[in-house]
């Protein structure tokens, strides 16, 4: 298994502002944020098919990268990249990785990409440091959700900026997505490639409708998060330093469904 480190890779800015939502960011300089993601998948939240071995629920490294709205790593409703099905498919980031470099190189639409280390079990916390600029105020990234034909979290173009100034601190919780590029409905399903590719979709508690589905739970309104990520802008006296660990409290998300 390969343990990402932090990449941060500046790929340099563009001479203009980018055309788009993130146009508006007028912030003077920088800005260092702590990455925290933090999963949430237990077996007393998802007891349907919760894998136990071979391999136990688990998380992939996060790979993320900084960016203009020029630049897009995946989005719902839109068909996957190979570089991302790669990854949510296998956990190889390779080919993602070529593809954000080559975006930065032809349109500079790239600030930096960031990496975390993989989490071992399904609860677990795993944190990161990454760089947003003015131009470049948007984050992405996504994290394999191990064992699972091709599901994933994360976030897509997240604005980190309002108006003149950078968000002290942001929290997303997060769902399971198919990359709609393996059709298996179970976790363990082997590899089924689906052809025609779909579009990326959100699974949802009714959504893909089967039974077989390792998500169904017919009997909820909504899925309990599988996962949270907080992001803690770093303050100037820090900077330098080491950033402390943040240990966030778990809020619960158990699943309470008798028919699971």
């Amino acid at each position: 298994k390969v343990l990402w480190t932090v990449l941060v890779t500046i790929l340099g800015y563009a001479s203009s502002l980018p055309v788009g939502d993130d146009s508006i960011c007028t912030a003077e300089e920088l800005a260092k944020y702590r990455i925290i993601f933090t999963g949430k998948w237990s077996q007393t939240a998802f007891p349907k098919q919760y894998p136990l071995y071979r391999p136990p629920a688990q998380w992939s490294s996060l790979l993320g990268v900084t960016h203009s709205s020029d630049y897009c790593m995946w989005k719902k409703n839109e068909y996957a990249s190979n570089g991302v099905r790669d990854f949510a498919e296998k956990g190889e980031a390779w080919a993602l990785m070529k593809e954000i470099e080559e975006a930065g190189e032809k349109i500079q639409s790239v600030h930096g990409i960031f990496s975390a280390p993989a989490i071992s079990s399904g609860i677990g916390q795993t944190s990161t440091e990454l760089e947003v600029h003015p131009r470049h105020p948007l984050v992405s990234f996504v994290v394999r959700i191990v064992p699972s034909p091709d599901w994933f979290v994360g976030v897509d173009s997240l604005n980190l900026c309002e108006g003149d100034h950078w968000m002290d601190e942001v929290s997303v919780d997060l769902f399971p997505y198919d990359a709609g590029t393996d059709s298996g409905f179970t976790f363990s399903s082997p590899n089924f490639a689906t052809i025609p590719q779909d579009t990326v979709t959100e699974i949802t508690c009714s959504s893909p409708s089967h039974p077989a589905n390792s998500f169904y739970y017919p009997k909820l309104k909504i899925l309990p998060p599988i996962a949270q990520v907080t992001m803690v802008k770093i303050k100037k006296s820090q900077l330098g330093l080491s950033a402390p660990y943040i240990n966030l409290p778990a809020k619960s998300n158990e699943i309470i469904d008798s028919g699971s």
